[in-house]
Order: C-alpha cells, then structure tokens, then sequence
C-alpha cells in the first residue's frame, strides 16, 4: 500500500477506498518509465479540488504538480474509469440494500451552480434560482445513486434535457428504468413523451 510522505488533507482516499479504485485507476505498472508521480497522490490532488472547488493551479505543492493532476484526470476521464466506477458501485449498494442490481426507476432533479472563472463560458442566467452560473441535471435511482447526469448553462430549462438524461439512464441500467419521480419543471406532455422508451424494432 502506497504511503504519503506529508500531512494528510481531510480529503485524502482511505486505505480501503484506494483498495478499491486502485484496479479501476491503474492505466499502466506502476514501474512504468512514464510514471513520475505516485498515482494515489495524483487521485488525492484530484479529490481536494472536487471536494472543496480549488482551481487547478491553486493545488498545495505538498501535492505533484497541478498539471500533472490535471492530464491524468483527463486520462481518467477520456478512459471512462469514473463511469466504470459508480455504475460498479452502484451496483454493490443496491445490492447491499436488498435490492436488484438495475433500478427500475429514477428521480430527476436539477441545481444551479455559481459559476467560477474556470466555468464563466458555459455560465448563464437561472431567473428562478437569481444566479449566474450552470445547471446540473441530475438522474439517480431511489436510493440516491447516481444513473446520469448532464451539465448546461444555467438559462436552459429543465423539460429539453429529459430526453438526453432518459437516454444515459437507459444506456447505464441495460433499458431496465420504466418509471420517472419529476418536479414540475419536468412535466408537461413533451418531456413525458421523452421519457417514453422507443419500442424496439
């Protein structure tokens, strides 16, 4: 198990947590010529930028450097490891629960977030919410495990992301979500429309 050589942040991956996502995370050996940097402290540097907002170049130099963070976020990303991740685990809590491993329903939902330099190109207005910034559209099951989610400027409108949404449920559950729980900002005939599976062919 990898150790870290400073002051732990409070942000910091456990032990267990790092058992868990070292297999998920490892893009190549770790005694690769191209590592320069333990890969739990580039999670770890990733994971005090989630969890409190940081800019990237802002990181603390007790961490690697913010760019070296960065690409391998990307990486992380671009090899869709975090998708990997939270459809594994969403699977292991549903189970733990007592439930089937694929939900047969979801619950959308939708929050404003103040936009930040880093964000401002995709800011807009919420008139409801009185902030600039954007829109998390949010589709998780009944339990509050994450199914999808799509990030907009704050002005577009909760009804014309149902159909995208829908469509990143269905695609993560294998088509198994036959019912939606929506507030009023997705009723309406044409988000349920859109919400309605395309019968198959």
């Amino acid at each position: 198990m990898e150790t870290t050589p400073r002051t732990p942040y409070p942000s910091d991956v456990s032990d267990d947590e790092w058992a868990f996502l070292a297999s998920y995370l490892t893009l190549m050996r770790d005694d690769a010529p191209q590592r320069k940097h333990p890969l739990r402290e580039l999670f770890n540097g990733l994971r005090v930028c989630a969890k409190t907002g940081l800019q990237w170049r802002y990181l603390p130099h007790d961490f690697p450097p913010w760019h070296a963070v960065y690409q391998q976020t990307r990486r992380w990303i671009e090899a869709n490891d975090f998708c990997a991740i939270i459809a594994d685990l969403r699977e292991l809590i549903r189970i733990g629960e007592g439930r089937a491993a694929q939900p047969t329903a979801m619950i959308l939902d939708s929050r404003t977030l103040q936009s930040t330099p880093e964000s401002g190109h995709r800011a807009g207005w919420d008139g409801a919410k009185r902030r600039k910034g954007s829109k998390v559209h949010l589709a998780v099951d009944t339990l509050g495990q994450l199914l999808a989610l799509h990030v907009t400027p704050a002005n577009d409108g909760d009804r014309a992301q149902v159909a995208e949404l829908a469509a990143a449920v269905q695609e993560a559950t294998g088509e198994t979500v036959t019912l939606a729980y929506v507030d009023q900002g997705y009723t309406g005939a044409t988000p349920a429309r859109r919400l309605t599976p395309s019968p198959r062919g």
